[in-house]
């Protein structure tokens, strides 16, 4: 298999920037990794939050333990500064998954043809 089809899997199904440092270019991977895991950071620890003060107010009574009142409590939680931190966190992640595909492919078509 070609390094430029390995390495764009690797991004695709591993991790973004993972199709970088399989073919050593370390900079521009670690730069994917980081921003990639800072996203799904804040996404993670954003549920996280939310479930504890769902846990919290069910334990306290003020909700019943059913699946029609915590999703509305879910529904109901976002507020726009945080629905809006939530959003970029996505579109980071997405960007960073789709660059990663991208450019291990052409990184790895010019290693490719170097051979």
């Amino acid at each position: 298999m070609k390094k430029s089809i390995k390495a764009s899997l690797i991004s695709a199904f591993v991790f973004p920037g993972a199709g970088h440092i399989y073919l050593k270019k370390y900079f521009p991977g670690l730069l994917l990794v980081g921003v990639s895991s800072l996203g799904i950071y804040y996404l993670i620890l954003n549920m996280v939050e939310k479930a504890l003060q769902i846990v919290e107010k069910i334990q306290l009574g003020h909700v019943q333990a059913d699946a029609t009142a915590i999703n509305q409590l879910l529904s109901n939680q976002s507020t726009g500064s945080e629905s809006q931190l939530l959003s970029i966190a996505t579109i980071a992640i997405a960007i960073c998954w789709i660059i990663g595909i991208l450019d291990s492919y052409r990184i790895g078509r010019e290693q490719d043809k170097n051979k």
